[in-house]
């Protein structure tokens, strides 16, 4: 029995004259992260995408599992439900329905039906097919009771233009649009809980991802670099591939320590990563930074600590969680799946150096002429020339690997 997978659209649904723009934007991003998967069909009509195996291609259970959460992962996509797929006359969908949903049926107490009649030349109307499969299936599973109000199963028949679908319900998928039809974004990834899940959020509303992340060794270890590495591949899962730069901050950071007021060092390291972060961005031809910040969570990220930041670069700067409490990203991080990796006890290159009484409020002019004590553009350009890239995706396969 072959088992697809029925794909219902979020906001695309509401775009008008441009929605088979974003409905082919979808396919091909669907097409594109289920090749390395196996051969499957993707299609469109009557405002759901349809993901079939091809003829000839019989997927097994692991493979079927896997380009399951695939089509869950794919931004754009509200539900999707698992159906086999029927003959449209009521005796197929019966039998379907027996067959196809006896395992599960067989575990459960409850259960209602419920038909959606797409195709309004179906001879039974919707109550009726849902009263006449329910009345088989209860015949058929002495285990079984009905409940409108809470079952265990939603049994669905939907009734399409080609075929009919059965399914035990649908399951919330990754929502949003899909990815790249809201232009390119640079993050900035360190290897905390905050900007994977900021990098989660601007994916889900359409912004392909980019990546930058800020290394200082020695003093932050390899086991730090792979950490990162190992987020951005657990984002890419979302958010499809990453173009990760990788730059050492080690030289700025120490003429930062010798030359500057402690108490701005935060400050004017960030003030660098903004710079350099802009400068990858334009050459990436990303339209917006994005960061993990949120109000007022630690010294730099005050009212005054970020437009002291924003003040050194052109574009706009993101920042996803920035009315969010760390509860609230906690439980984001723990759906995309990066939680247990942040809390790894490796070190980032801002928490090398950190003052002991940082500016929370600063000010502009005094921030700038601590910065006229060093040769910003040169050491700038020095971090550019020594950046390394990595292309990221779910396959991607790092050393701890």
């Amino acid at each position: 029995m072959r088992e697809i997978f029925l794909c219902k659209y979020g906001e695309i649904i509401l775009k008008g004259a441009n929605r088979a723009s974003f409905e082919g934007l979808l396919r091909r991003e669907l097409r594109f992260r289920l090749q390395r998967i196996g051969k499957y069909r993707v299609s469109s009509g009557q405002s759901v995408i349809f993901v079939e195996p091809a003829p000839g291609f019989e997927p097994d259970e692991d493979t079927s599992e896997q380009a399951y959460k695939t089509v869950m992962r794919t931004f754009g996509i509200i539900a999707v439900a698992r159906c086999a797929e029927a003959e449209k006359n009521f005796d197929k969908i019966r039998e379907t329905a027996l067959t196809y949903l006896s395992e599960k049926l067989s575990s459960i107490k409850t259960f209602k039906v419920e038909t959606k009649r797409a195709d309004k030349r179906f001879p039974m109307r919707s109550f009726e097919i849902s009263a006449e499969l329910g009345g088989a299936l209860l015949a058929a599973f002495p285990n079984l009771s009905v409940d409108v109000h809470n079952p265990d199963v939603v049994v669905k028949v939907e009734i399409r233009d080609d075929a009919a679908y059965i399914s035990a319900g649908q399951e919330h998928a990754a929502g949003g649009m899909p990815v790249g039809c809201n232009g390119r974004g640079m993050l900035l990834l360190s290897g905390g809980i905050d900007s994977p899940v900021a990098g989660w959020m601007m994916a889900k509303r359409g912004v392909q991802l980019n990546a930058v992340y800020f290394e200082a060794f020695p003093y932050t270890s390899i086991q730090a670099r792979e950490k990162v590495i190992e987020l951005a591949k657990q984002v890419s899962r979302w958010s499809g591939t990453i173009m990760l730069h990788i730059v050492s901050l080690t030289e700025i950071e120490e003429e930062l320590t010798k030359a500057c007021n402690e108490d701005y060092f935060t400050l004017l390291l960030r003030r660098y990563m903004m710079r350099i972060a802009e400068k990858l961005a334009v050459s990436d031809e990303c339209g917006a930074l994005i960061t993990g910040e949120s109000m007022g969570q630690v010294a730099s990220q005050t009212m005054e600590a970020l437009a002291v930041t924003d003040s050194v670069v052109g574009m706009p700067v993101f920042r996803p969680c920035i009315g969010m409490d760390k509860e609230e990203i906690i439980t984001v991080a723990r759906r995309v799946g990066t939680f247990e990796t942040s809390i790894l006890p490796y070190e980032d290159c801002c928490t090398v150096f950190t003052p002991k009484h940082p500016k929370t409020r600063p000010e502009i002019p005094k921030v700038c002429a601590e910065e006229e004590k060093i040769d910003i553009e040169s050491r700038i350009n020095a971090a550019l020339a020594s950046a390394e890239t990595i292309k990221i995706s779910p396959f991607y396969k790092n050393s701890a690997e």
